[in-house]
């Protein structure tokens, strides 16, 4: 099969395409025909060592990727949830090695679900990491509640666009930060209000806020000022500056979250995607071939909605 591996850390040139043996299934996972991956910021920071480099620098080959939609053409012994033909989609091992820039790939069937009739695989393959990033930030590490206000920054990127779309599903009062280029895309996916990060600081903008989801990372302290007392911050990129203290005098609640894999929340992304009630904007499509481009467009930092790569 065809993949992608990353020779050593570093850029783009780093990213060598080979022929690679097909994975084995083990008696917990699936082996996927893959049609579509997702890339993300972790896609990139990993490939520069950081993020999740350092746990990864021992495996050879080093498969980057871990946003899957495929078919499924073999299932392990221990595997009862899924057959042979099925469509599914999934954030696999994460954090750990996904290995998805490839044709095939083996997965723990406990990352997957089924893949709704009605949803392309690129759509699937998109609403996966950033998908589960902002359920699982949402429902499972806060757990609004309707009419809570929430805070999204870069609301017109990756996690921002579905955390918006799943706010409004779970009845917050929803206050989106972009450019104003992509004020009516924010709008339009349920956000309230619109603060243009050009022209308006936030901290003179709004107020009394219940949750705020930065996935900047780089100014942290006027997301703090606008939080109410007993709320939460959840800064989503790692590394920047150490804002406990600064929160806790505030007496506001602030962190780093990173997703994790997780089958069930990957069914509940799913049932909104079948009901209708999120979408996937996929704003540009890469063939696995052009992987290069595809990081180039995300280190550009202006990616709307998601990007994906199809085999």
């Amino acid at each position: 099969m065809k993949a992608i591996i990353l020779k050593e850390f570093g850029n783009t040139d780093n990213l060598i395409e080979k022929e690679l043996p097909l994975p084995v299934a083990k008696n917990d996972e699936v082996l996927i025909q893959v049609k579509a991956i997702s890339i993300n910021p972790v896609d990139i920071k990993t490939r520069k060592g950081k993020s999740l480099g350092p746990s990864l620098k021992d495996e050879d080959p080093l498969i980057l990727g871990w946003d899957v939609s495929g078919v499924v053409v073999e299932t392990g012994s221990s595997v009862s949830g899924f057959k042979i033909g099925d469509e599914v989609f999934g954030m696999i091992n994460f954090p750990g090695h996904g290995k998805a820039y490839a044709e095939y790939v083996a997965a723990p069937a406990s990352h997957l679900a089924l893949k709704p009739e009605n949803v392309s695989h690129e759509e699937a393959a998109a609403a996966t990491l950033a998908a589960l990033t902002a359920w699982q930030i949402l429902v499972t590490h806060v757990n609004i509640k309707a009419a809570d206000g929430v805070l999204i920054t870069a609301a017109a990127g990756g996690v921002g666009h579905y955390a918006v779309q799943i706010a409004k599903y779970l009845g917050a009062y929803i206050i989106g930060v972009s450019s104003a280029a992509n004020k009516d895309f924010v709008m339009q996916l349920g956000a309230d209000e619109h603060i243009d990060y050009a022209t308006q600081k936030i901290e003179q903008a709004v107020d009394n806020i219940d949750l705020v989801i930065d996935a900047m990372g780089d100014n942290v302290d006027p997301l703090l000022a606008v939080t109410k007392k007993g709320g939460t911050v959840v800064t989503l990129p790692s590394g920047g500056k150490d804002m406990t203290e600064n929160a806790k005098s505030k007496g506001v609640h602030w962190h780093h979250y990173s997703v994790v894999s997780n089958g069930k929340d990957q069914q509940a992304i799913a049932e909104l995607l079948a009901n209708g009630k999120i979408r996937s904007f996929v704003s540009q499509k890469f063939h696995l071939s052009n992987i290069v481009e595809a990081h180039h467009q995300i280190e550009s930092g202006k990616t709307k909605g998601k990007i994906v790569t199809v085999i």
